[in-house]
């Protein structure tokens, strides 16, 4: 697979003469247009590599199914987790087969993941892109600046799972904005969506009320990356007035989105019960499964709003009487690597082998003085007893027996569960049997207990035999087997529910055969 270029540079458009476009307001819209345009870069990217691919890859209209691919993720993340990568890979086979629909699915599943990868950008370190673009200074200076992105990454879940999830960059470039409010933009979203609505171009509806739903899903991360910001260090985070205002205007904005969005929802089912048209319908269908889960991701953000406060409270104490890191952790990749990898080879072994002889840790050696040594090697070997030391006697206790059937039970029961095979009976006639032996014999040595205790303990047998060990019984060389079948017929006991079985022994296929050529000859 060919890595991807982690690097997409934004050329700006320089000019000899004054500043392109005067004022901080338009450099800043300029700016913020090329790191727009920077987003898209991958994609682009997708398409100019794909002839890197071992194969003829060209019938593939790769930034497609990259966009595809940022949709489903983004549909399928909910606010504590992800996509999975599978599903998603799955998900992307059937539109990948309709642009080349006699090539193999192997070679379908294989453009998927190579598309998902590469918007993960699994090639780079950080997996992250970069472009650099050009603004200019208070001074009228021009500076040349990084612009780091990412589209997909990958978080981790619970149990050790990674889930896929996407950043803000990949929903702009998803929905076609520019670096736009979020709260603006979903209200512009949803007027639009309740005009078209009303003007019957469902068509057109559906793709607002997805531009809607985008929204809301960006407007849930804002809130998740100060969350989780806050578990990490709540000094990073500004709980005195920015994220308490965000939170606010947050849970109006949820409470108006939610009478607006009823009210869609409510047209949406007029227009659909009212249409005669098939495709009308259909859409109008959509556009209610679209808005519910507008309604459902706005629930469960004022949840989440709502438990804002309490984590933050929970976190500043928690974080406050914690006990402090007593010495900073090493960055191995800042530190060590990065600074050596430009130097040449006998200065950066210099380094390595100082870190590596201290970062080992200390071993201590078998013989710290001459004499210990001496003694150690003069010492003569000592003799061992041929079959080792005496064992010590060990101390056995009588486990006690707690069993509830005893062995004259058992060979009761296997007695009575000794039938003929011609001759099977039923469950409920056995169970009276055991009764009847048990109580004519209770007391004595052959049955003690009584009748139900010898009663439960066939039923017990019985069902057992339900499912026979065949298996077990071959291995054993048994030549018989009891076994137990179920004909529908309802057991009539005062203790028991459930099937009549029918009980009874089967000979195996080397005592049946055996026995046929008995009767033969």
């Amino acid at each position: 697979m060919t890595s991807p270029a982690s690097t997409y540079s934004v050329p700006p458009q320089l000019s000899a003469g004054p500043r392109p476009a005067p004022g901080p307001a338009a450099d800043e819209g300029l700016a913020r247009r090329l790191r727009a345009l920077a987003c898209t870069a991958p994609l682009h990217d997708l398409d100019a590599r794909k002839a890197n691919l071992a194969g003829e890859y060209s019938v593939y209209g790769m930034a497609e199914v990259a966009l595809a691919a940022i949709d489903l993720v983004t549909l399928n993340m909910d606010f504590d987790t992800g996509a999975d990568h599978d599903q998603i890979v799955a998900r992307l086979v059937p539109r990948i087969a309709a642009q080349a629909p006699r090539r193999p699915a192997a070679e379908h599943e294989r453009v998927a993941r190579w598309v998902l990868e590469n918007l993960i950008n699994v090639g780079s370190v950080d997996r992250g892109f970069r472009a650099v673009y050009g603004t200019f200074a208070a001074d009228g200076t021009y500076v040349r600046r990084d612009y780091d992105f990412k589209l997909i990454e990958e978080v981790p879940g619970p149990g050790g799972t990674v889930y896929l999830r996407t950043t803000d960059e990949a929903v702009n470039v998803l929905v076609g904005a520019l670096d736009t409010d979020v709260t603006s933009a979903q209200i512009a979203a949803e007027v639009k969506l309740e005009v078209l609505i009303s003007r019957g171009r469902l068509a057109d509806a559906q793709l607002a009320a997805e531009q809607a739903r985008y929204r809301t899903v960006q407007y849930s991360e804002t809130l998740r990356r100060a969350l989780d910001a806050t578990r990490r260090n709540v000094r990073a985070v500004d709980w005195l007035s920015a994220v308490p205002d965000m939170i606010a205007e947050a849970l109006d904005h949820v409470a108006d989105r939610y009478r607006h969005e009823n009210a869609i929802l409510t047209n949406i089912r007029k227009a659909r019960d009212e249409t005669e048209e098939p495709e009308h319908k259909r859409r109008a269908a959509e556009l209610v499964d679209i808005v519910k889960d507008c309604i459902r991701r706005h629930t469960q953000l004022q949840s989440r709003l709502l438990e804002a406060g309490p984590l933050f409270r929970a976190e500043q104490d928690r974080q406050a009487f914690a006990t402090p890191v007593a010495t900073s952790g090493i960055d191995l990749y800042g530190h060590l690597v990065a600074p050596v990898l430009p130097l040449p080879l006998d200065r950066a072994v210099r380094v390595t082998d100082a870190f590596f002889s201290r970062g080992t840790g200390p071993r201590t050696p078998v013989s710290v003085r001459v004499a210990d040594l001496v003694d150690i090697l003069l010492t003569p070997p000592v003799e061992r007893e041929h079959l080792g030391a005496e064992m010590p006697e060990p101390d056995l206790i009588a486990t006690p027996d707690d069993s509830r059937f005893s062995e004259e039970q058992l060979a009761a029961a296997t007695r009575l569960l000794d039938l003929p095979p011609d001759a099977p009976r039923r469950l409920s006639g056995l169970l009276a049997e055991a009764r009847r032996i048990g109580d004519s014999d209770n007391g004595s040595d052959d049955c003690p207990g009584g009748g139900s205790e010898l009663a439960y303990l066939v039923a017990l047998l019985a069902v057992h035999a339900a499912s026979p060990p065949v298996g077990t019984a071959y291995r054993q060389g048994e030549r018989s087997l009891l076994f137990a079948v179920d004909d529908g017929t309802r057991l009539d006991d005062p203790e028991f529910g459930g099937a009549d079985l029918i009980v009874g022994t089967a000979l195996l296929d080397s005592a049946g055969m055996a026995a046929d050529r008995t009767d033969a000859a």
